[in-house]
């Protein structure tokens, strides 16, 4: 699983720490950052929360391109 650099990058243009944005989906600042370090594979629940809190699409946040996966 890659990085989410999305997801940091749509975190820190909200001027969001990861405590914050857990906070406000209801999980830990640990989830958060294993999220943004590829460790975690979130539930679909949970990413639709994440794009609610960012203002984000889940293709905009979640979506892998092709060329971003390494085979």
């Amino acid at each position: 699983m890659a990085k989410n650099l999305k997801l940091k990058a749509a975190r820190a243009e909200r001027d969001m720490t990861q405590k914050d944005l857990a906070a406000a989906v209801g999980v830990s600042r640990q989830t958060i950052n294993a999220i943004e370090k590829g460790e975690y594979n979130p539930t679909i629940k949970l990413c639709r929360a994440i794009c609610r809190t960012l203002g984000k699409s889940l293709d905009e946040l979640f979506w892998e391109d092709e060329s971003d996966e390494t085979v």
